[in-house]
């Protein structure tokens, strides 16, 4: 975890900032214009994932102001519609945003943004999820494949734990979004663990728009067919890990199996204590948004970065990339992570229902 925070400092200090308002960057050069008052569009993708209006727009507004006190941050969220992104991109454009900072709730049909905004000359970065565009500026991410190694390699790892045998069941995978192409390499690194274990997968679903209803329908439909066959899931993150808990406890399935997620949510880790939830993921956000936020205001005065590595698109193109380290989360490493990181504190997660839990797990 501290390789992490050091990590995540050098991140935030690469390169010095240049002043906000004088249209100059680090080296002297003109960059063609005063930059005060310059508005830097943030565009997230829905409101199911709890992480992006609780952490990764505060964090990014905060760190824009800290940097620059004269730009403004236009915010908008797609509530899981890519038409409706569109439309919100394309208004940014409009009120004359500097740069768009672009999660895609849809990663192929953001691409027409960012062309629109090229169009422009309005750079766009792309945050957390790649868009399939050669015109981008910047990535800045998580390992993602790594996300699923970790989650699949703990599964994986706990069913051998418990005793359990390929040949007496196998598990069932919750996978995200079929638009978002995390998701997609999530559920890579998840198959590259499971795929050798010898654990079957007994069945797999695209959870369309990171639905937790559409995960618990699907998954009551497998408790049905498979029942006492399901010796794990594999969730993609949290709020399909909690689906598929919830469905698990509808049926009276006790115990439950071991059940993964990710993004390290409260509710998550909340479950993790109560024994429901097996393991998350935990992704510094905050590393993540301010790293972006930088990069945003960098762009606004002219000066430009180099990645830390290159990501390709689904076309090809190689694109500047900052890939920070995701971290496994059990009920035995909550106070060493989320809590020593400030992601939250234990007065947050140890509510009265989960005060002797967290008393137990070492979490103060």
């Amino acid at each position: 975890m501290r390789a992490v925070a050091v990590t995540a400092a050098l991140l935030l200090t690469a390169g010095t900032l240049a002043g906000c308002a004088n249209g100059t960057d680090n080296t002297g050069g003109d960059t063609g214009g005063n930059t005060a008052n310059a508005k830097i569009g943030l565009l997230l993708p829905d409101s199911v994932t709890a992480r992006y209006e609780s952490a990764d727009k505060p964090y990014f507004e905060a760190k824009v102001k800290d940097l620059c006190p004269d730009c403004s941050v236009l915010y908008a969220n797609a509530d899981g519609d890519a038409a409706k992104q569109q439309q919100q991109a394309e208004s940014m454009l409009t009120q004359g945003v500097k740069v768009l900072v672009l999660d895609p709730f849809d990663g192929e049909a953001a691409a027409a943004i960012v062309a629109s905004a090229k169009a422009k000359s309005v750079p766009v970065i792309s945050y957390d999820r790649l868009i399939n565009s050669a015109d981008l500026s910047y990535y800045i991410s998580f390992d993602n494949e790594k996300v699923g190694e970790l989650q699949a390699t703990a599964l994986v790892q706990k069913l051998k734990d418990e005793g359990v045998q390929p040949g007496d069941g196998g598990i069932l995978m919750v996978n995200g979004s079929p638009t978002d192409n995390n998701a997609s390499q999530f559920k890579a690194g998840a198959h590259k663990v499971i795929d050798a274990s010898g654990y079957k997968v007994l069945a797999e679903f695209d959870t369309p728009g990171w639905d937790p209803p559409k995960a618990q329908d699907w998954v009551a439909s497998q408790i049905t067919q498979f029942g006492s066959q399901i010796k794990g899931i594999y969730a993609a993150n949290d709020g399909t890990g909690g689906a598929a808990i919830a469905s698990l406890k509808a049926a009276g399935v006790s115990p439950i199996p071991p059940v993964t997620g990710q993004d390290a949510e409260l509710a998550g880790i909340q479950r993790i204590l109560a024994g429901d939830q097996f393991m998350t993921v935990y992704k510094a956000l905050k590393p993540e948004a301010e790293r972006a936020a930088q990069l945003a205001v960098d762009l606004v005065n002219g000066k430009t970065d180099k990645g830390d590595v290159t990501v390709k698109t689904k076309g090809g193109a190689d694109i500047q990339s900052f890939l920070l380290t995701p971290v496994a989360v059990t009920i035995d490493n909550i106070e060493s992570t989320v809590v020593a990181d400030g992601f939250y504190t234990a007065a947050e997660i140890c509510t009265a229902d989960y005060a002797a839990a967290c008393a137990k797990a070492g979490v103060k």
